[in-house]
């Protein structure tokens, strides 16, 4: 390895262990993210608090619809996890066959979530119609958009996987999974928060 490769592939900390900058990168990315999420999220605790109403607006949303989402996106963080140990492994067959299948549950979980935002709207219920439905399209809206770049992002290195150019690389489907993690830990307070609570 050479001196420029090894400057850009790690990152020394104080303590003096490397880390890769590749993960580094994703953890700072992932910080980011949580600031966003939570002020959003924390926003509407408070909100929610001072509006009992919400509770009535809240029972619009079907919990059959939210579970089973719930469950499709919950799978697709096995099947990511599932193409990282097959990388481990130097399986680049399963290793594919794991990612697709990420893919796939990903286009899943936004299709039902379009069916269930066509269904509200086809009732009536737009983000003006009152400040629990603002929230809930701002919310389910911006995690859509999550799961969107990361749909992106695996399709990329399924493509990279299936042209056999992946080998050298495949810490990054490592990568890629942390940030698939984050957006199924934020469906796990997002689902409560709208569904449940």
């Amino acid at each position: 390895m050479s001196q420029t490769h090894a400057i850009e592939t790690q990152t020394e900390t104080l303590s003096g262990a490397a880390i890769p900058s590749g993960r580094l990168g994703v953890w700072w990315f992932l910080a980011s993210e949580i600031v966003l999420f939570g002020g959003l999220i924390g926003t509407f605790i408070l909100f929610r608090h001072g509006n009992p109403e919400w509770v009535a607006a809240a029972e619009h949303l079907s919990l059959a619809i939210g579970t089973v989402n719930t469950l499709v996106l919950l799978t697709s963080s096995l099947t990511i996890v599932l193409a990282f140990a097959a990388v481990d492994k130097g399986d680049s067959r399963r290793m594919r066959t794991w990612l697709f299948l990420t893919i796939l549950l990903g286009l899943v979980f936004l299709s039902i979530k379009a069916f269930e935002w066509s269904t509200e709207i086809g009732a009536g219920f737009i983000p003006s119609t009152g400040g629990f439905w603002s929230f809930y399209y701002a919310m389910t809206g911006l995690h859509a958009l999550h799961v969107m770049a990361g749909i992106v992002i695996n399709t990329i290195l399924f493509i990279s996987a299936v042209l056999d150019r992946l080998k050298p690389h495949e810490y990054r489907i490592e990568l890629a999974g942390l940030y698939w993690h984050f957006v199924d830990i934020v469906w796990i307070f997002l689902f409560p928060l709208l569904y449940l609570a």
